[in-house]
This record gives structure tokens, C-alpha cells and sequence, in this order.
């Protein structure tokens, strides 16, 4: 029988992540923590399940437009119009997706012929490499610097274009460092990306929790909206990990393609789904800032932890992680997350998950409770005593 399987998919690792959730769940102890899941512990606030109950009481279970709910499109350019100040026209500019993660797939397979080289700044969220590969393009990454707080700069962009470079991915709030860009570093690397004439996939799906600032969108700099794909969704922002709903905004002639493949692929995102969303969007404001104010304790107090126990840890200012450096205890980042899981029962990524770059450091979720977090730094505490 021949090979029956495509070799771009076998060439493709898989997910880095998995393997600590694989032995978690192999070692079936209560007594382990895992702070390995970027996924929030709270409930979706009640009253956005209570409208997707009562949309299933009302019996509407039928399919959307391929594009989604009109309304939860007005109400998506309502929120970002008022939040980041950019204005989108929810007939054209708006589409609704499977989560993020179904976005940047989409996105990049609308955009890359076979050879075009997308810039991908590590460490960053797991997806964009192979779904560039998947899409036919060439991953080209950046490795980000912990003396630079895992910024991207204008300099580092200028030196990986080449006249094959098509697309930048930009993953801030950074998945897993934390890391966030303010609004001169997007000015200084919209310069770069305008001289070379890209387009810039932005994935904004932590843009409700940042602990500096608000959220600075690169679409809001001036001659960026035309030439960016911004993607975010409710995942982490609501605690709707499980709806799975997401969305994209950008140029009509790129979001056009992007529902034709989606159209084909999916159909529709949930429709119960984006009964809720609507609902999380007009009336979810204060849960968001309940949660993030949750988060920001949570981070504050693993920062000052690791400092503490004398592990370099930089103040993150996105997102739910931190990523501190074990670089001075002479182990990769794989080496230690597995002693760590044997000898302390405590679940945590190694960096490399997320890039080579990622060598030497861990990432660690705060989308756990407090409780969870003292426990765990208890048993950080141990080992590194043991080193």
C-alpha cells in the first residue's frame, strides 16, 4: 500500500504543550498542579449563558450567514470603535470564526502563495508556524529578547525582510512571555511594515488584559487598518474557551477570500455562540474588569515570588503568563519542567513549546486561583532549594 499520508502534515511537530498534559493525565494524582493551560478558571458570567439557554429555548439552532450574525457584527465594530477607536463596517469588514485559532488558518491560507515568507516573532502561540507551512508559506522567525521585555523593534523587523516576505504576524499581548507593545513600538515597526508594502496579521486576542496600559491596536496607526487582519474573539476576555467563537476585521478584498475557505470548511461559527457573544458584548464590561483586576493580583504576586526565590522574571504587562528565566540552574527548559512534574507534582510548559528561543525559560499560567499559585510557588520553592 503507498504512503497515504501528506508529508508537509508529518514533518510538522506537534504541539510542544502536549506533552506535560499527556504525563498529567498518565500520572492520574490529585495531588498534582498543573499551571500548564492558558485557559481562564472562571465560569462564563451567567448572564451570557443565560442567553445562549434562552436562544435554544427560542429554537435557534439553524445556521447563520457565513459571515455571521449581523448583529454580533455591529456590535463587534461597536466594541472595537469604542474601546481602540477603530471603525470597521460590519457588512464587509467583519467575519466570524471558529475561535482565533480559525482565523489565523484562514487568514494565512487567504493571503500566501507557495514560497511567501511570513515573519513569526518568538516565542509566540504554537499555531502560526504550521499554519503558515499548511498554507504553503515559509516561516521566517524573529527570536525576541528578554533585555528588550520580548518586544519586537523596528530594527529586527528590518533585518528579516527579504523580497519573499509577504506577512507579519504580531502576537501581543504576547502568548507566552506577556509581553506587550505600546504604542511607539507599533509606530516605529508600521514604518517598516508601510516602506515594504506587507500586510500584518495581528492576533489581539489578550487585548482586554493588559496591566499598563489599554491596549494599543497597530490598525489604530495611521495607514495600518488597510493593510492588517485583526484577529481576536471571547475566549480569554469572557472566559468562553469552550464556545469556540472568534473574529476577524480587516480589508474587504482579504476577508472576502477568507469566508470563501471558510465558508467551504466550516459553514458557520456556533449560532448559540454568537447569541452570547452578542450579550458578553453589550453587557460584559464589568465581569471583563472583575477578572482582569483577578489577574493582575495574581500576576503581581508571582512576579514578586520568583524575584523572591532569586529566578529572573520579568514583569509582564499582557495576558495570563509569566515566563521566568531557570537559564543559572544549567537544565534546558524541558529538563526542568520534568523534574519539576516528578519531584513536585507541579505542571508547568517548558519555553521551548513555544520557539527555540524559548530555551532556558518557563511559562507559567495565572489563570488559576491564588490558592493554586501559593501552593504551587511552595513547591518551586522546594526544588530550586534541591539545585
Amino acid at each position: 500500500m503507498r504512503n497515504p499520508l501528506s508529508q508537509t502534515i508529518v514533518n510538522i511537530k506537534p504541539s510542544g504543550i502536549r506533552k506535560f498534559f499527556d504525563i498529567v493525565a498518565e500520572m492520574n494524582d490529585p495531588e498534582v498542579i498543573s499551571l500548564g493551560v492558558g485557559e481562564p478558571d472562571f465560569d462564563t458570567p451567567w448572564h451570557i449563558r443565560d442567553e445562549g439557554i434562552y436562544s435554544l429555548e427560542k429554537g435557534r439552532t439553524f445556521y447563520t450567514s457565513n459571515s455571521g450574525l449581523m448583529e454580533l457584527r455591529k456590535e463587534i465594530c461597536n466594541y472595537l470603535n469604542r474601546r481602540f477607536n477603530v471603525s470597521y463596517e460590519p457588512a464587509k469588514q467583519v467575519l466570524i470564526t471558529v475561535g482565533g485559532s480559525e482565523a489565523i488558518d484562514i487568514g494565512l491560507r487567504a493571503l500566501l502563495d507557495p514560497g511567501d515568507e511570513v515573519i513569526i516573532p518568538k516565542p509566540c502561540y504554537v499555531s502560526y508556524e504550521p499554519c503558515t507551512i499548511l498554507a504553503g508559506g515559509v516561516p521566517v522567525s524573529i527570536d525576541l529578547k528578554a533585555e528588550n521585555e520580548f518586544r519586537l523593534t523596528a530594527a529586527e523587523l528590518e533585518d528579516a525582510i527579504t523580497d519573499k516576505t509577504k506577512v507579519v504576524i504580531l502576537p501581543f499581548p504576547n502568548n507566552p512571555t506577556g509581553a506587550i507593545m505600546e504604542r511607539s513600538d507599533l509606530e516605529a515597526v508600521a514604518e517598516v511594515i508601510k516602506k515594504h508594502d506587507l500586510i500584518v496579521m495581528s492576533d489581539e486576542i489578550y487585548a482586554e488584559l493588559t496591566y499598563k496600559d489599554k491596549h494599543v491596536s497597530i490598525a489604530e496607526i495611521p495607514g495600518m487598518k488597510e493593510r492588517t487582519l485583526l484577529i481576536n474573539g471571547f475566549s480569554k476576555a469572557y472566559a468562553m474557551t469552550g464556545w469556540r467563537l472568534g473574529y476577524v476585521c480587516g480589508p474587504e478584498a482579504i476577508l472576502e477570500q477568507m469566508t470563501k475557505i471558510h465558508q467551504f470548511a466550516i459553514m458557520c461559527a456556533p449560532t448559540t455562540s454568537q447569541y452570547a457573544a452578542i450579550d458578553a458584548l453589550k453587557n460584559g464590561d464589568n465581569d471583563v474588569e472583575e477578572m482582569r483586576n483577578a489577574y493582575d493580583q495574581r500576576r503581581r504576586y508571582l512576579v514578586h515570588e520568583f524575584r523572591d526565590i532569586g529566578m529572573d522574571c520579568f514583569e509582564p504587562f499582557g495576558a495570563f503568563y509569566v515566563f521566568p528565566s531557570i537559564q543559572r540552574f544549567n537544565m534546558t527548559s524541558d529538563e526542568f519542567a520534568t523534574r519539576l512534574l516528578k519531584e513536585q507534582k507541579l505542571a508547568v510548559v517548558p519555553g521551548t513549546a513555544f520557539g527555540d528561543c524559548g530555551e532556558g525559560f518557563l511559562r507559567i499560567s495565572y489563570a488559576y486561583s491564588i490558592e493554586n499559585l501559593k501552593k504551587a510557588m511552595g513547591r518551586i520553592r522546594e526544588f530550586v532549594a534541591t539545585l
